[in-house]
């Protein structure tokens, strides 16, 4: 499996169109279509939102007409859609637009994300994200005035919020996917590395392992044909005397022998030096039995280790070099495997010959001390040559944990491999074929494709809910904290309606109209009805004044003031509001 490249910046034009992020190619009009509508729905959601708080714009003091706000929202939908091509402008305008129409926010905050994550280099991310971060303030604090947002310094307050929810919060998070990616993109080439090197190990071991088998075969056939050229050497002397007409068929049996031995050594002789055992190890007629694996056991005896041996079935003595060599290799490898990481360990050297088949059997315990750390987890390439070796034979190996916290190794091995072998040729290179493993990993791939498209789409709807709850939150908070004008006074003038004066809270008071019962001035001729509000105003000199409004068709037409008596100190009405 080959790993992607990682995601890097990508700040100018390259191959593909304007929509399109690095290392994609084409324009994505698809996906950049889905994007667009997206990205207004998320404007009009957001407008919405603020419009059901206080109403929008009156809650940020706006003066945009729709006019200019449809403008703007394009303009926010344009600048999202080329965020993977110029993230760098993206950030910096929607940074700016937010500060003069806030309800692109969201916007921002999938551009801040976007940037963030697949901006590799830290010093240049850090740089994006602070000048978005002091843009949508100084935004603000420029455009307030314009926009009847307030004050300056509110208009700064304002946007320093708006830019912590919306680009601080969105670039950190994209800056933590960044590394998570850039993280799993190298864990993966490590392991693409590892899994090279691993089947280029195995490759070496399976050559050096075949490399050996011919090695021995010279030995054995050059052996043989050695004795004949021997004896063919010897009956042509013989016949020289006693048949002189036969000596020249012996003198040719000779030299073909010559030649035979000449041409092997050509094809395989080349092979000895790398694979072939010298000293005790070296191949002899005695490998292989029963009395050549009991030697085996002694000597891993002689050393500490407590090797129990059995044998079962007729002696290997009958059987092929190649098959004898199989068993001699098996079992000497796991004993030296059980020396390297298991010393100490109690093992059992099983053999058992039926029939056509020759099953070994090497099985340790846990070892009474640990094995040092220096020893290593071993490179298995011992396992993979043995593996090789009883495959060209027709056979199978199995190696492996046991459930008590042990290895063993089990070979199979057929007596007589020139009935096995010819199956067991088609099939040995399958494993290592080359793309065999990524034609086998393909459908997981597609399949992880799959599942990780919804995965993804939740997370970013999550994610955007949750940037939307924190500006939503952040907006009322400032909105609460903004310093309120003093209650504008209420000025009743000739020509004002009744509805007016109830907006006001302003009502008729019972306690005001019976203290003015006949001892009010003479009201108007057209005059239909009239209001006695409360007058907050104390009373002064035992007198208390009083204001009237009188009303012809709910038109106010009179307004007096007078002063009545005070008898009793009345209390106004609870909830309605007072009138000087």
């Amino acid at each position: 499996m080959s790993p992607k490249a990682p995601p890097a910046f990508a700040d100018h034009p390259s191959a593909g169109g304007p929509f399109s992020g690095p290392g994609e190619r084409g324009w994505q009009l698809w996906r950049a279509a889905g994007e667009a509508a997206f990205a207004g729905l998320l404007v009009l959601l957001t407008y919405v939102a603020l419009d059901w708080y206080r109403g929008y714009p009156s809650l940020l003091g706006m003066t945009l007409d729709g006019g200019v706000m449809v403008v703007l929202a394009l303009a926010g939908i344009g600048l999202v859609l080329v965020r993977r091509r110029f993230p760098t402008w993206s950030v910096l305008g929607l940074s700016v637009l937010m500060g003069l129409f806030p309800v692109t926010g969201l916007l921002t905050a999938v551009a801040a994300y976007t940037a963030a994550r697949q901006t590799e280099e830290r010093r240049r991310r850090a740089a994006l994200l602070l000048a978005g971060l002091a843009l949508a303030p100084l935004a603000c604090f420029a455009s307030a005035p314009v926009t009847g947002l307030g004050s300056r310094p509110y208009g700064l307050v304002f946007g320093a919020v708006l830019a912590a929810s919306t680009v601080l919060v969105p670039g950190l998070v994209g800056t933590a996917g960044g590394q998570q990616d850039r993280l799993l993109w190298a864990l993966r080439e490590r392991t693409a590395a590892a899994e090279e090197a691993r089947r280029l190990a195995d490759s070496e071991a399976r050559l050096h392992e075949r490399s050996r088998i011919a090695a021995e075969m010279h030995d054995l056939v050059g052996h043989r044909l050695s004795l004949i050229s021997l004896h063919a050497g010897g009956l042509e002397m013989a016949l020289q005397k006693q048949a002189p007409e036969l000596r020249e068929e012996a003198a040719l049996v000779r030299g073909a022998t010559r030649d035979a031995m000449r041409e092997l050594r050509e094809a395989l002789g080349v092979l000895g030096p790398l694979g072939r055992d010298t000293g005790t190890d070296a191949l002899t007629d005695a490998t292989g039995t029963r009395a050549d694996i009991e030697a085996l056991a002694a000597e891993s005896r002689r050393v500490g280790v407590p090797v129990e041996f059995s044998w079962d079935g007729d002696d290997l003595d009958a059987r092929p070099a190649r098959v004898r060599r199989a068993v001699h290799r098996v079992v000497r490898e796991s004993l030296t495997n059980v020396h390297r990481y298991a010393a100490g360990a109690h093992v059992t050297v099983a053999v058992a010959h039926i029939g056509e088949r020759v099953e070994v059997r090497v099985s340790n315990g846990v070892p009474s001390v640990p094995p040092a750390a220096s020893t290593g987890l071993g490179s298995g390439r011992g396992l993979t040559g043995l593996r090789e070796r009883v495959t060209l034979l027709g056979g199978t190996l199995e190696a492996g944990a046991t459930p008590g916290g042990g290895f063993s190794v089990t070979a199979e091995i057929p007596a007589d491999p020139a009935s096995g072998a010819p199956a067991e040729e088609a099939g040995d290179a399958a494993p290592y074929e080359e793309g065999a493993h990524d034609a086998v990993d393909e459908p997981g791939r597609r399949l992880r494709r799959l599942q990780r498209g919804p995965t993804s789409a939740a997370t970013g709807l999550l994610g955007l809910a949750g940037v939307a709850a924190m500006m939503l939150f952040g907006v009322i908070l400032v909105d609460k904290a903004k310093p309120s004008h003093p209650y504008p006074p209420f000025e009743p003038r000739v020509g004002m309606m009744r509805e007016q004066f109830q907006r006001e809270g302003i009502s008729d008071d019972d306690a005001v109209r019976a203290a003015a019962f006949g001892r009010e001035p003479r009201r108007p001729r057209s005059a239909q009805d009239c209001m006695y509000p409360w007058v907050d105003k104390p009373a002064t000199g035992g007198r208390r004044q009083i204001v009237r409004y009188c009303f012809r068709s709910d038109i106010l037409i009179s307004i007096d003031r007078f002063t009545v008596p005070v008898v009793t100190e009345p209390q106004p009405p609870h909830g309605s509001r007072t009138h000087d």
